[in-house]
């Protein structure tokens, strides 16, 4: 599956911005949907999944309470939506795909879309 995330930008602490990732396929429905974060030398990190079917989601403690991840499979998207954004939260956010597993592990997902930069300021 080919992936694309799209809806990063540039927002003041306390903000909010959806981000979206748009895939490829048939099998779309098949899929975990991960969404990763990588700051500037930092490793890849994990925010949150959603499961192929939509009925389990998991996050990282650090974005709990403020990020919602959802999907639509009729359009084949997967949405991050992020609030009350904190400085900390900058990076460049990747969203991945496995099929049938839901894994935290970037090493784990098969396919990966480019990125799209989130930066919050203070």
């Amino acid at each position: 599956v080919q992936l694309q995330a799209s809806g990063g930008g540039l927002v003041q602490a306390g903000g909010s911005l959806r981000l979206s990732c748009a895939a490829s396929g048939r099998t779309f429905s098949t899929y975990t949907i991960g969404w990763f974060r990588q700051a500037p030398g930092k490793e890849r990190e994990f925010v949150s999944f959603i499961t192929w079917g939509g009925g389990s989601t998991m996050y990282a403690d650090s974005v709990k309470g403020r990020f919602t991840i959802s999907r639509d499979n009729a359009k084949n998207t997967v949405y991050l939506q992020m609030n009350s954004l904190k400085p900390e939260d900058t990076a460049v956010y990747f969203c991945a795909a496995k099929m049938y597993a839901a894994p935290t592990l970037p090493r784990v997902y098969t396919d990966w879309g480019q990125g799209a930069q989130v930066t919050v300021s203070s």
